[in-house]
């Protein structure tokens, strides 16, 4: 029995994805079921053991974990002086495309894509872009002449870019990011990579860093990268932004600094330290077991839901399912399943693109969670 096996009761617990009814299973917000690798559970023992939570300084080690991992898991150098400390990967971007946009500027999506990009976008008052992936007997691809028209207007000065992509599970190649970098960079719009689902990855399946593509990628970006999906702590507020040009390294350095998000709370390093320093064996186990969630749903999909289809993605535990078939959109199905039988998903018209067909399921949970699931949505279905 796998670690990952174990039910544990996150309702009553202040839980954002379990404030549900009691009859419902949350398998949406990108969270996990499982608890985190042992050695961020004792690191933060420890630390609760010292008493004294006063205000804290990121101290060296926490550089030296980063550049760490990044360097033996994915063979990218990073420079000490490229990290900047950050509370969250959303309060990065969101700081981000206000300092380096100004208003009524365009900021380029390619989408469908994670939908807190769009608030960030729309809160600071700039206008969203879309470059729509074309879907394609089952696959996406990047339509690169309608990212180059959208890059070429004036008016357009920040792509965000979701690498690996959520939702559909896209790991970029290099090939792929280096032209993305090249219709940028002779566009002369920056580049904010958002990284976060970065180790989630099919085992034998790698991502490469954006900045680690090319010296042109390298140079126009901003990337965002943290330990919080991977090991599911995202409410200890910890995460870096890596910017290897000097000039946009310092004018996001004041940003955060400005908007008060570049301080950490007392845990805050000490997690990403435990994280990247000895949490790789428990990753390795985590990547098999939700590599045999994602094979379980899409294999039970194809046999007992012929209806729905399933975008075979290679990172994070989120499965990208076609509804389209059953001729309603995903709000509208979303709402249907729900009601029907307690299971609640994401929908898909909120990540833009085509999502209006597609619903989004969380594989990050036991496999007794995930057949539990499975069996209430083919019902929905089947009622539907």
């Amino acid at each position: 029995m796998s670690r990952f096996d174990e039910l544990i009761d996150r309702r009553n617990t202040q839980s954002y994805k379990w404030d549900v009814a009691d009859n419902e299973l949350p398998m949406w917000v990108a969270d996990m079921d499982f608890q985190t690798a042992p050695a961020i559970i004792d690191a933060l023992k420890n630390r609760v053991d010292h008493g004294v939570f006063g205000y804290s300084i990121v101290p060296e080690e926490w550089y030296e974990a980063y550049i760490g991992w990044w360097k033996r898991r994915h063979k990218f150098e990073i420079k000490r002086e490229w990290l900047i400390f950050c509370t969250g990967v959303v309060p990065a971007i969101s700081t981000t495309v206000r300092k380096l946009t100004t208003a009524a500027e365009n900021v380029i999506v390619i989408t469908p894509a994670y939908n807190i990009f769009f608030n960030s976008i729309y809160n600071n008052g700039r206008n969203i872009v879309e470059c729509e992936l074309i879907y394609r007997d089952g696959k996406y691809e990047l339509d690169y002449v309608d990212l180059e028209e959208k890059c070429s207007n004036p008016q357009s000065t920040l792509l965000i870019l979701c690498n690996p992509h959520n939702p559909t599970g896209i790991i970029w190649t290099k090939e792929q990011l280096v032209k993305i970098g090249d219709i940028c960079a002779r566009n002369n719009v920056t580049v904010l990579s958002d990284e976060i689902h970065c180790d989630l990855t099919l085992p034998g399946c790698e991502y490469t860093p954006f900045a680690s593509a090319s010296k042109v990628c390298e140079q126009i970006s901003v990337n965002c990268i943290s330990p919080t999906k991977t090991f599911n702590i995202a409410g200890l507020q910890s995460a870096a932004v890596c910017v290897p040009n000097s000039a946009l390294r310092h004018k996001v350095w004041r940003a955060l600094n400005t908007d008060e998000v570049a301080e950490g709370n007392a845990f805050a390093a000490d997690v990403a330290i435990a994280a990247f320093n000895n949490g790789e064996e428990w990753l390795e186990e985590l990547r098999g077991y939700l590599a045999e969630n994602r094979r379980i749903a899409e294999e039970y999909i194809a046999e007992e839901i012929p209806a729905l289809s399933v975008v075979i993605g290679e990172a994070t535990y989120l499965l990208w399912i076609d509804c389209r078939k059953l001729g309603k959109s995903s709000d509208e199905l979303a709402e249907d399943i729900r009601r029907k039988t307690g299971l609640y998903l994401s929908e898909g018209c909120e990540y833009r693109g085509d999502g209006r067909y597609f619903l989004r399921m969380n594989l990050a949970c036991p496999r007794s969670r995930l057949m539990d699931g499975l069996e209430r949505l083919k019902r929905a279905v089947s009622d539907l």
